[in-house]
């Protein structure tokens, strides 16, 4: 039994017992029975309007709860449809206040959620405005009286999120290009003079609009600005580099170019117009002192013609060096020249730096082939001979392969440029294979040289002395290449006449090295030169040149020279 049930019998004893206890007193009081019926039908009618109005009043109750269920179902549905979650799920065995209960705390539950979304629904569209006026953008078209789901509050946050990295972006874009504007206005002494430059630098940068029209014009203005500041520099470096030539070629002391080092540095205006005042003054210096100045030019000229090794020939085509008249006009042929000529070395820089390399490469081969042929170097008690012939070994090894690197660049030079490449105005490959065959013929005269003085210190005395091959011994003139860069020959004198190059070679014979330069003035040689009429075969590289064991064994023929000196015998 329900403790309500039990609670109930105890009202009915209770209201028993309290009957039972007036009808004693009225007893006791003597109340007749007719006076007792009015008193009990009193205590009835308060009894019942007691219980009736208590009745009344869960009736009331039970008609509240059920409107108060009604109400909370359709709330919830339409809550649910808003926020657009599944329908609430009732218990269908629970009592109706269980069930009011339940239902009203899903509203109420329901509603703080529509709450929620709504209001952060407001805070992301008020950040998503502000965040489209500075960027200067588009508003969004949002509708916030209904209530977002869940997806699209996550698609807005990631919106707003994106357009917070986006302005962030920019403004981190805009304070560096700003910061650099300011730069170059300062480097220019220029002074903001449109109101977008003065927006930009004068203006708070919290107010300036960051989208990607102004990035854009603020990185236009900032290329202008570096252009002309560039142009500047530009302008000052080349004042300065006048400078500097005016003042080698003036050759001014250095105490006088000290007052004008601080202006030697930077490109603003004030700079600029003492440079130009400086430039000026030199350049009136310049035409006072003409003579000295041209003369300056021409030998930077002639250190121009050695560095891209110019024959005589190229070097007389500039006819106003070798004018006396000493003008205006001459200085300015002069100038322009310098400036052609470093251009052109500049250009072709690496080749002419390889060229030399090779050059002085073979100058150091012809010196080890002159020390491996003379006799005496097997007297060498310092172990110089041994380092000699480690580096002589060495350069066997890469002269051959310098000459192909040079042949291989030489080569594409020319294919991209569509011309020659001319060294002392020969082609530098054909200068190379020359010189080896000038060098071929040197060890083959050496050695008939050799091989006469053997048998001529082995015959008798009544012999009569002639050449080991009973004939008429040629000898072939090699020329050296002057330092004006005319090039080398081999002119055979079997034929008996007399080519053009050998011409030339007479013509320039004034201008003849006696130090044996190479590339400056071709093969040197103490002794003249002479071979035989059948020789046929050329060693146009090193690689065909040390094949022959009887031009590179220097070992060799020096022990023939000395076991001759000895009258003794070279067995065969």
């Amino acid at each position: 039994m329900r403790r309500s049930e039990v609670l109930a019998d105890e009202s009915i004893v209770c209201l028993q017992k309290a009957l039972t206890h007036l009808r004693e007193i009225w007893g006791l009081i003597g109340i007749p029975e007719e006076q007792r019926l009015q008193r009990t039908e009193v205590v009835k009618k308060h009894i019942k309007d007691l219980l009736d109005k208590m009745i009344a009043e869960e009736e009331n109750l039970r008609e509240r709860l059920l409107k108060s269920i009604s109400i909370c179902r359709k709330e919830l549905s339409t809550l649910c449809s808003e926020l657009q979650v599944k329908p609430f799920e009732e218990d269908k065995e629970i009592t109706v206040l269980q069930l009011e209960k339940d239902l009203r705390t899903q509203v109420e539950l329901m509603r703080k959620q529509k709450k929620e979304r709504k209001q952060e629904l407001k805070l992301l569209q008020e950040q998503d405005q502000e965040l489209r006026e500075i960027l200067c953008m588009p508003p969004c078209d949002v509708d916030s009286t209904s209530v977002p789901t869940l997806e699209e509050l996550n698609l807005f946050r990631q919106r707003v999120a994106t357009l917070r990295e986006t302005k962030e972006s920019r403004h981190e874009q805009f304070v560096n290009i700003k910061r650099q504007i300011i730069l170059c206005m300062e480097e220019l002494e220029h002074t903001p003079d449109t109101s977008f430059e003065r927006d930009v630098v004068c203006e708070d940068e919290s107010a300036f609009c960051l989208s990607l029209e102004n990035i854009a014009t603020l990185q236009k203005l900032l290329k202008q600005l570096e252009v002309k500041k560039s142009q500047n520099e530009a302008e000052c470096e080349g004042l300065r580099a006048q400078i500097r030539e005016l003042w080698d070629r003036l050759q001014i002391p250095e105490e006088e170019r000290e007052p004008v080092a601080a202006i030697m540095t930077g490109s603003k205006t004030k700079i600029r117009n003492a440079l130009k005042l400086e430039v000026d003054r030199l350049e009136e210096l310049k035409m006072q002192n003409i003579k000295q100045v041209i003369e300056t030019i021409r030998v930077e000229l002639a250190q121009f013609w050695d560095q891209c090794f110019y024959s005589q020939e190229q070097r007389q085509a500039f006819a106003p060096y070798y004018s006396e008249d000493y003008t205006e006009n001459l200085l300015h042929l002069h100038d322009v020249e310098v400036i052609r000529l470093r251009n052109y070395y500049e250009a072709h820089k690496e080749l002419f730096e390889g060229v030399q390399k090779w050059e002085e490469s073979w100058k150091l081969f012809l010196e080890f082939e002159r020390k491996a042929s003379d006799p005496s170097r097997f007297t060498n008690r310092g172990g110089n001979l041994l380092k000699e012939e480690k580096e002589r070994a060495k350069l066997q090894k890469t002269l051959p392969k310098l000459e192909e690197e040079l042949k291989a660049r030489i080569e594409h030079w020319e294919q991209e440029n569509s011309t020659a490449f001319v060294v002392n105005g020969q082609k530098f490959m054909e200068y190379v294979t020359e010189q080896w065959e000038l060098h071929r013929l040197e060890k083959e005269r050496a050695k008939q040289e050799r091989m006469n003085t053997t048998t001529m210190s082995t015959a008798t005395p009544n012999s009569s002395i002639r050449p080991v091959f009973g004939g008429s011994v040629y000898r072939s003139p090699m020329s050296r290449l002057p330092p004006s860069g005319s090039k080398s020959v081999v002119t055979s004198l079997c034929s008996g006449k007399k080519t053009p190059r050998a011409a030339r070679l007479r013509a320039n014979k004034e201008n003849l090295d006696l130090n044996g330069s190479i590339l400056s003035g071709g093969y040197s040689g103490s002794t003249p030169l002479q071979r035989n009429c059948s020789i046929k075969s050329v060693a146009s590289t090193y690689s065909e040149f040390s094949k022959d064991p009887s031009l590179s064994d220097s070992s060799t023929v020096g022990l023939q020279v000395c076991m001759a000196s000895l009258h003794v015998p070279f067995p065969n």
